[in-house]
């Protein structure tokens, strides 16, 4: 454990908190983009485009084996038809053997402040979930709290409309999706991995009620990025136990998030907040271990090590997190689990050897809320690029 403080303490003095941006690092208003952003804004007339994002890592935990993992290979297409119609697919390979379609819509601009989008999305909630190419974030691994609470990648199929204000530095999302699965084959919700487990993805997914998702971002003053999230609905249950009492559950998520830079100084941090409606019954039912509250929130801060005029970037940064997907448990009718209650340390380096490709390396302390629980460390390597 000497080390591991030695570590921390040694990366600790040269960084402050901060994070990472997105390559659109010159934009005075911070307007980030992500993969599909960029597809969408290009200026191609007409015609294919292609691209994608990889992510390579090594997990070394205390007192274990490691895992050497080709975690993700993307590939990324549009089809401009014309200056209104585009296209656009993700096509993602996880751990080499699985394959998923991580988004497909297609978008129909109307004018510069209004798109209309329909197919397969991303549910516009906190930051990672929309900014995940693996450039855009400090961390071989994406922070644990988008994972279990969020959860990233959260895709589902649905309608909506999408656009910005420039006068007003507002940019906004609203629509119409499919819900969690209440029972997702043999996969219940909640535990550890909360509302994880009920992502349908796409694949024939079940509707019976849509779920409303809509997101606010505000770029107006210089460097600093400011988003609000909102998710609304209920999960969904097959016909023949849909009007059972416990056969779904009401979500209703809040996030809140906020991203800046100023020259080699930046910083990012996330809170998220989900309330579960008829929990008790849904446990009951299908005996599971589901929360009547999950909530976590996260703060990182990074420093470029390098001179600005050097167009590779060394980020030494620090994030602290702390998520629970018991937060409460008494209207859920289960007892609650402090393992649930998990904080986090990482700190390390992205060394951004060229615009699109980064190495990066860090070393995190995990830990959570039971009585005598010992914390345990990891060190990650991994290297991800974006083009």
């Amino acid at each position: 454990m000497k080390r591991v403080t030695t570590f921390l303490a040694i990366l600790m003095g040269v960084s402050s908190f901060a994070q990472t941006v997105s390559q659109d690092t010159t934009a005075t208003k911070n307007q980030q983009q992500n993969a599909v952003q960029n597809i969408l804004s290009g200026n191609r007339s007409q015609g294919i485009t292609v691209g994608g994002y990889a992510q390579v890592d090594y997990n070394q935990p205390e007192g274990g084996n490691g895992k050497l993992d080709v975690h993700r290979m993307v590939m990324l297409l549009g089809y401009k038809f014309n200056d209104r119609v585009q296209f656009v697919t993700e096509i993602e390979y996880e751990h080499v053997k699985e394959v998923y379609i991580e988004q497909a819509f297609l978008n129909y601009s109307l004018n510069d402040n209004l798109n209309i989008r329909g197919g397969l999305m991303l549910v516009p909630m906190g930051i990672v979930n929309e900014y995940h190419e693996p450039t855009t974030f400090n961390g071989v691994e994406r922070p644990s709290m988008d994972k279990s609470i969020v959860p990233t990648t959260w895709r589902e199929v649905g309608v909506g409309v999408t656009g910005k204000f420039n006068d007003a530095s507002l940019r906004y999302q609203a629509y119409l999706f499919n819900g969690f699965k209440s029972i997702n084959g043999s996969k219940t919700l909640g535990g550890s991995n909360g509302l994880r487990n009920g992502r349908q993805k796409g694949a024939e997914s079940t509707i019976n009620t849509p779920n409303l998702s809509a997101k606010l971002d505000y770029y107006g003053l210089p460097g600093l990025r400011l988003g609000l999230s909102g998710y609304f609905g209920n999960t969904q249950a097959e016909d023949a136990v849909d009007k059972i009492d416990g056969a779904d559950v009401g979500v209703t998520m809040f996030g809140l998030d906020a991203r800046y830079i100023n020259k080699r100084f930046s910083a990012r941090g996330q809170y998220i907040h989900a309330l579960i409606s008829d929990a008790d019954d849904y446990n009951a039912l299908n005996s599971a271990n589901l929360g009547s509250e999950l909530k976590g929130w996260y703060a990182e801060a990074a420093y470029n090590l390098l001179p600005l005029d050097n167009e590779q970037k060394l980020d030494a940064f620090v994030r602290y997190e702390q998520y629970d997907t018991h937060a409460a448990t008494k209207d859920a009718g289960i007892t609650r689990n402090l393992g649930y209650n998990r904080n986090e340390w990482t700190t390390g380096l992205s060394y951004h050897v060229a615009p699109g490709a980064v190495v990066k390396a860090d070393y995190q302390i995990f830990d959570n809320a039971v009585d005598g629980n010992k914390s345990v460390g990891q060190l990650n390597i991994g290297f991800g690029v974006w083009f």
